[in-house]
C-alpha cells in the first residue's frame, strides 16, 4: 500500500529565543528535523513533504534529501491549515503519516507501527500514557474501546482530567479521506485558526473507524518548545545512550558525563572516562582506553589504543597499541600505523606515520609521509604551507629528527638519516648522514647587558 510522509516544521519556534528556525536546532549532533527524516526514511515512503513556514529558506538549505519535497505554508494559521497546502500534492490511494518536526526521537517501529494502524481504511492517533498529563489532549472512548474524541485539558471534566492516554499530535489517516476532511475543516474558534485534530470528530461522524496506536516511551513523543525542554531531552537521549553502551559492555567512568552525537560503535573491554564526546562515526576496537575531556570525530581507533585527556581526533585512523596524548590533536587525513607514540601538544594533519614512529612533544606534522620507528623531535615542524601551496614532506624509516628543527617542504629524509637540533633543512637529506644546518655561535667579549637610566 502506498505510503506518503509528511512532516509539520513551519512554527516560529518563539520560546526558542532564537533567530534559527526551531527543528534545526540540534539535539545530540542532528537538526531536529534531519532526526526526524532519517528516521522515516528506513520506512521506503513513496514520498515525503515537508511544511515550511518560519524561516523556511534555511529550512530548505540545510535539509536536502532524495525524494524530500518542501511545501510552504504562508501564513501560518494551524495545523489543519498546514495539511491543506499539501493536498494538492497528496495521490488519493494509500496512507498519509503525519509527523511532527519538532519531536525528534520517535523511532521508524513507532511510526511504522502507526501508519500500520491506519492500514489504509482508519484514522490513526499516536497516543502516549503519561503519569502527569496536565495539558495534554485526552483520548476519550467509548465503552467498546473505540476513540471517541480528543478532549483539550481546558475543555476536559474532572473524569476526563483522570484520563492519562493523551494524543501526541502524530497520526495517520486515509490519503483521500484526509484530503477531503481538511478541506472541510473551518476556523470558528477564537484563534481563528484550523486545528488538525477536528477531523476526529468528522471522523466519528462519518464513521470512519478511529483509533490509537500507542507509542512505547514517552520520549519518543517529546516536542520541543524551549531551550530548556531541548537540554532536557538531550540528557534523556544521552542517558539512554549510554544504557545501551552499559549493557554492550563498555566501562563508562560516569554515565551521566557523555555526549554521543552521532554512532558509536565499541569493541570489548572499551573504558571510557567522564566529559568524552564522540561525533559522527566512531569506532573503538578491543581494549580502547579513553581519558577525560577528549573529543573524537569520525574516528576509527584500532585495538589497544590509549587516548589521554584532552586529545581531540578527527577524521584520522590510530593503529593498534598507539598511545596519544594528553593535549594532542589528529586532524583530518592523520592515518597511524601500529605502536606510534603522538605527545602532548603535538598535531598531525594529512599525515601518515608508520609503525612505531614518535612525535612526543610539542611538534606540528602536516601533509608529510613518515617512515617506521621515526623518532620525530620536541619542537619541530614540517613547515608544508609557502602561502599559496601545501607540499609534502617524506620521512624514511629509522630517521632521528632533532629538537626545534623546520622541515621546509618539499624535502626528503632518507632512511637513517639524522637532522642535527636547531636545523632548518630545506633540501633533501641523504640516507644514513647527519645533516644539520645552524648559524656558527658567537661569543662577544666584554659584552654587558644594558641597565636601566635613571630618570
Amino acid at each position: 500500500m502506498a505510503l506518503h510522509i509528511v512532516i509539520m516544521a513551519a512554527g516560529k519556534g518563539t520560546r526558542m529565543k532564537s533567530d534559527r528556525p526551531k527543528v534545526l536546532h540540534r539535539l545530540a549532533g542532528r537538526s531536529l528535523l534531519q532526526r526526524v527524516l532519517d528516521t522515516t526514511a528506513t520506512l521506503q515512503a513513496d514520498g515525503t513533504l515537508v511544511i515550511v513556514g518560519h524561516g523556511a529558506d534555511q529550512v530548505e538549505t540545510a535539509i536536502v534529501m532524495p525524494g524530500v519535497s518542501m511545501v510552504k505554508q504562508e501564513p501560518q494559521l494551524g495545523t489543519g491549515h498546514a495539511i491543506q497546502q499539501v493536498v494538492p500534492h497528496l495521490p488519493d490511494e494509500g496512507t498519509t503519516l503525519i509527523l511532527n518536526g519538532d519531536v525528534p526521537l520517535i523511532r521508524a517501529e513507532t511510526a511504522r507501527a502507526l501508519a500500520e494502524a491506519c492500514g489504509g481504511n482508519r484514522l490513526a492517533l499516536l497516543t502516549v500514557t503519561l503519569a502527569d498529563a496536565t495539558g495534554y489532549g485526552r483520548i476519550v472512548r467509548a465503552a467498546d474501546g473505540t476513540v471517541q474524541a480528543i478532549v483539550e485539558h481546558k475543555d476536559a471534566t474532572p473524569a476526563q482530567r483522570e484520563i492519562r492516554e493523551v494524543y501526541t499530535g502524530m497520526m495517520a489517516a486515509p490519503s483521500a479521506w484526509l484530503k477531503r476532511a481538511v478541506m472541510a475543516l473551518d476556523n470558528d474558534n477564537a484563534q481563528r485558526e484550523y486545528y488538525l485534530t477536528d477531523i476526529v470528530k468528522m471522523a466519528v461522524a462519518q464513521g470512519v473507524p478511529v483509533v490509537a496506536s500507542a507509542a512505547p516511551a514517552e520520549i519518543e513523543v517529546r516536542g520541543i518548545n524551549s531551550p530548556r525542554e531541548l537540554a532536557q531531552l538531550e540528557r534523556l537521549h544521552q542517558a539512554a545512550v549510554a544504557d545501551t553502551l552499559l549493557d554492550a559492555g563498555v566501562r563508562l567512568a560516569d554515565p551521566a558525563r557523555i555526549d554521543v552525537r552521532g554512532r558509536l560503535r565499541c569493541g570489548r573491554d572499551v573504558e571510557i572516562d567522564v566529559n568524552c564526546v564522540f561525533e559522527g562515526e566512531v569506532v573503538l576496537g578491543d581494549g580502547v582506553r579513553i581519558g577525560p575531556n577528549c573529543v573524537l570525530r569520525d574516528a576509527r581507533i584500532a585495538d589497544g589504543v590509549v587516548i589521554h585527556p584532552f586529545s581531540h581526533i578527527e577524521q584520522a585512523e590510530v593503529g593498534p597499541g598507539s598511545l596519544i596524548g594528553p593535549y594532542a590533536r589528529l586532524r583530518p587525513g592523520a592515518v597511524l600505523g601500529a605502536e606510534v607514540h603522538i605527545g602532548n601538544f603535538v598535531e598531525v594533519k594529512n599525515s601518515t606515520l608508520a609503525n612505531g614512529a614518535k612525535a612526543n612533544h610539542l611538534a606540528y606534522l602536516g601533509d608529510s609521509t613518515v617512515g617506521e620507528r621515526v623518532n620525530f623531535g620536541a619542537g619541530s615542524i614540517t613547515a608544508n604551507y609557502d602561502g599559496v601551496n601545501k607540499h609534502r614532506t617524506v620521512i624514511g624509516n629509522d630517521v632521528h629528527v632533532g629538537s626545534n628543527c623546520v622541515l621546509v617542504a618539499p624535502v626528503t629524509l632518507g632512511d637513517g638519516a639524522t637532522i642535527g637540533g636547531g636545523s632548518t633543512i630545506a633540501k633533501d637529506a641523504p640516507a644514513g648522514q647527519l645533516s644539520v644546518s645552524r648559524a656558527r655561535q658567537l661569543t662577544v667579549p666584554g659584552w654587558k647587558r644594558p641597565t636601566k637610566q635613571a630618570k
